[in-house]
């Protein structure tokens, strides 16, 4: 049975859908709160990567300042810019590691060490190194490297003040690559004493950025932030920086400029520095604030999936416990049907089947049905109601029970009292016809009455068949042991078409005087039914046999007819090995020979085998064994016993082959 048809299969099914919404709210819920989770885990991890990128930019902007104005011709720069570069390759190995700014690393920078070169040579030679190109390099590549750090874009926008703070980042940031590129710039400007080309129009402009990007910082900043920025312009270093770019924008027209250089250089460097510690100082805040907003996400996500689990092992234990509420007192309602269907009823049928009493009908106190079990009744009020009708039905059932069996067994008796007057009246029918038989000199009558002498021997036999059915053991003289031929030839003459039937091979034997009776009353039910189902102008064979092999007499009825199917000789067999009442009582009449067959051998004992298989040639055959102990003596054995004919060897043959598929049958059924 499928499993969704069960009342268990039943209720997960209905439980199964809400528990399915309630889990996937809980999932939508869930997946929320992993995703607050990887955005502020990435913001966090941006964060750190913005401040590593500004660290190489840091350095990049003192290299290109001091590259600059080593171009100018301040010869005093070259020290500084080799300690400087050390620096900058340091960071440049450590972030080729990230693989967000590799490619930026590989595109922008990788004309590095031609322009260190070309700058190399210039100072050494006479300058082949274009102050413009140069600086334009190196801010290429700062810009590069700014445009990679996207965190303020890319971050989470569920939480203001971390945005704010990256937003300033972000502009502080501009503020001092502003700063840095009008140092390197005019630090080359001082070292040449004028400006050429487009270099002041780049300085306006960078002063004008560095401008609008201050503006925007101090908008956004927080008030401590401010103030920072506010004491690193204070400073005397970044005064006495104002008061050279106030003497670059005094030289707009291209006029002389008479500045040292290296004091320009370190007075801007402090502004610098001053302006990254304020970044530095910005970049931990949101960092800081990045790793709050993770932290509570984590937590956050951690509280949900525990309160997720929390939830469906709620649900599912409700649901397993509302399913145990209904198939345990099920499973016990069932167990009981069970034990009233297989052993209650059966043992109170065969209790009352063997009762002595007249009145079988009437059922003792131990035979009353139970109440209903607690766990029946701890179920639900329908439940309950069930097991109380089963408790009802019980009770009818065993006395319908009880007055089936005391009308089978009224029957068996009337049958069998029947079978007792018919066989009173054909035995002294058959008297009087022996009598008659004797004063009858007319051979004419004389044969007309063996003709009525073989209907009532038949009938005799048919009376004995119901004796047989219900179970009465006909009452037999005690008899002294018969030829095996004798046994033969009373079973044929017991039968209509006697004249059919051929007694073929007889080896010697004696049967002991107990059986003689039941043994040819057996043999024939069997020549009667070879009889019937062969064709009127076939003979039916008797053969007769001793086994050495099993010490077992072996009596085979042979006929050429129209045989049995596989099927229909397994269950011919199978009544033939049944001696049940339910048998008699529920199997069609036409196969009430099988059954007596059946219980002819049964009372034959142990040892005593009848076995159907199907004849060489067509037809089916039947076999009697008969153990040793049902044999007696030959009292005058031949010399040497005539051989088997090889029907009779393929006979044994079969019967033995029929008897091993009959045992494997039984037990296959009994695993």
């Amino acid at each position: 049975m499928p499993g969704w048809r069960s009342i268990r299969g039943r209720v997960v099914v209905v439980i199964t859908v809400p528990i399915c919404l309630l889990l996937a709210v809980a999932g939508l819920a869930v997946h929320g709160r992993a995703v607050a989770f990887g955005d502020a885990r990435t913001t966090r991890s941006e964060v750190g990567l913005s401040l590593r990128i500004q660290a190489l930019v840091h350095q990049l902007q003192r290299e290109r300042g001091l590259t600059n104005g080593l171009l100018g011709g301040e010869e005093d720069f070259g020290p500084p810019l080799a300690a400087t570069r050390k620096r900058v390759d340091t960071a440049l190995r450590a972030m080729r590691r990230e693989s967000t700014v590799e490619d930026v690393v590989q595109r922008h920078l990788q004309g590095l060490a031609d322009i260190r070169a070309a700058t190399d040579r210039g100072s050494a030679e006479t300058g082949t190194a274009d102050r413009a190109v140069t600086l334009n390099f190196y801010t290429t590549a700062v810009e590069a490297l700014n445009a990679v750090d996207q965190v303020a874009e890319t971050a989470t926008g569920a939480d203001r003040q971390l945005l704010d703070g990256l937003a300033a980042l972000r502009e502080l940031a501009a503020a001092k690559e502003s700063v840095a590129l009008e140092r390197g710039l005019l630090n080359g400007v001082f070292a040449e004493g004028g400006f050429h080309g487009r270099e002041y129009l780049t300085f306006a402009e960078v002063r004008a950025t560095r401008v609008a990007a201050l503006a925007r910082f101090r908008q956004i900043a927080t008030a401590p932030q401010r103030a920072a920025l506010k004491n690193a312009f204070g400073t005397e270093d970044a005064e006495r920086a104002t008061v050279y770019e106030s003497r670059a924008e005094g030289a707009a027209d291209g006029s002389a400029l008479h500045a040292d250089a290296g004091a320009w250089w370190d007075a801007m460097t402090v502004l610098v520095d001053d302006l990254y510690a304020v970044q530095q100082s910005v970049g931990d805040d949101a960092r800081d604030r990045a790793n709050r907003l993770s932290h509570d996400a984590e937590i956050g996500l951690a509280a949900y999936l525990i309160a997720g689990a929390l939830m469906a092992g709620l649900v599912a234990s409700l649901a397993a416990f509302a399913s145990r509420s209904l198939t345990r007192p099920l499973g016990a309602l069932a167990e009981t049907a069970h034990d009233v269907a297989r052993h209650r009823l059966p043992a109170t049928v065969a209790r009352i089947q063997q009762s002595p009493q007249d009145h079988a009908e009437l059922l003792s106190p131990a035979d009353a049905p139970d109440n209903p079990d607690s766990r029946l009744l701890g179920g639900a009020a329908e439940i309950a109601e069930v097991a109380a009708s089963l408790h009802q039905v019980e009770h009818t059932a065993l006395h319908l029970a009880a007055q089936q069996a005391g009308l089978r067994r009224n029957t068996t008796e009337s049958l069998a009292n029947l079978g007792r007057r018919n066989q009173n009246l054909v035995r002294r029918q058959l008297r009087l016809i022996t009598r008659l038989e004797r004063q009858e000199l007319d051979p004419d009558a004389l044969a007309e009455l063996f003709e009525l002498d073989h209907l009532a021997t038949r009938m005799r036999r048919n009376a004995e068949s119901l004796l047989v059915l219900v179970g009465q053991n006909s009452p037999q003289p005690t008899a002294a042991p018969a030829d095996g031929l004798e046994v033969v030839q009373s079973a044929v003459a017991e039968v209509e078409q006697y004249r059919r039937v051929l007694i073929a091979t007889m080896e010697p034997v004696r049967v002991r005087g107990h059986a003689v009776a039941d043994v040819a009353h057996l043999l024939a039910e069997l020549i009667e039914n070879g009889l019937t189902f062969s064709p009127p102008t076939e003979p039916v064979e008797v053969h007769g046999w001793y086994d050495t092999e099993d010490d077992t007499y072996c009596f085979a009825v042979v006929d050429h007819g129209i045989g049995m199917s596989e099927a229909d000789k397994e269950r011919a067999n199978a009544r033939l090995s049944d001696v049940g009442e339910e048998a008699f009582l529920a199997d069609p009449t036409r196969f009430l020979g099988h059954l007596v067959v059946g219980r002819l051998t049964h009372r034959l004992g142990e040892g005593a085998q009848v076995h159907l298989f199907d004849t060489t040639g067509g037809g089916l055959s039947a076999l009697l064994a008969l153990p040793g102990r049902l044999l007696a003596p030959v009292e005058a054995p031949s010399v040497s016993p005539p051989p088997a004919r090889p029907a009779v060897s393929s006979l044994l043959n079969g019967f033995r082959a029929g008897v091993a598929r009959a045992e494997a049958r039984s037990t296959q059924g009994a695993s």
